[in-house]
């Protein structure tokens, strides 16, 4: 899959506005951006969150309106901001990329995609039923619908950890429905 790749590294740093330049850092054996004063500028993935809400045998997938990754398939999540919990971003997301009210059932699992192949990123995707509203995406969202499980597009989803997250998720219910 082709992916945007990650924003420029920063020049400045954050604490004292000095220039920001690429060293070792033998104390954590690696390179770090790093100011004449010494002061670390961490590179550190984005958070997303995302719910697989789930109805019968189908799932809610998500057109992507937006780049990158537009007209491909994912479900609903997005960035976490800083003053929410997981729980509270995944049903913020879903609620403004669908119009629905969800309810989060579980976690199907953490996903991640390191750089360079793209942003890095931690992907946290619960399990969710829809509990109220009406369907209605967002300029976010070219197209929402339900889709059987069994007909999941996977040549078509947006992301590996989209892929991922969906294996994951029809083990888990297979596993459920076995027992």
């Amino acid at each position: 899959m082709s992916y945007h790749h990650p924003p420029p590294l920063p020049r400045f740093c954050p604490y004292c506005a000095g220039p920001l330049t690429e060293r070792w850092v033998e104390a954590e054996e690696r390179p770090r951006l790093v100011c004449p004063q010494g002061h670390i500028t961490y590179l550190n993935p984005k958070v997303i969150v995302s719910v697989i809400v789930e109805e019968d045998d189908r799932v809610l997938l998500l057109r992507r309106g937006i780049e990158p990754r537009r007209g491909y398939w994912t479900f609903p999540g997005g960035y976490m901001e800083i003053d929410e919990s997981v729980e509270e971003c995944a049903l913020r997301e879903s609620r403004e990329e669908t119009g629905l009210e969800m309810e989060l059932l579980g976690l199907v699992g953490i996903f991640s995609r390191p750089a360079p192949a793209g942003p890095g990123i931690v992907s946290i995707v619960f399990r969710g039923r829809v509990r109220g509203g009406q369907l209605r995406p967002n300029h976010e969202v070219l197209e929402a619908r339900f889709v059987p499980t069994d007909a999941i597009p996977w040549e078509e989803l947006a992301y590996d950890t989209t892929r991922q997250a969906l294996e994951a998720y029809l083990a888990q219910r297979q596993s459920s429905l076995s027992r």
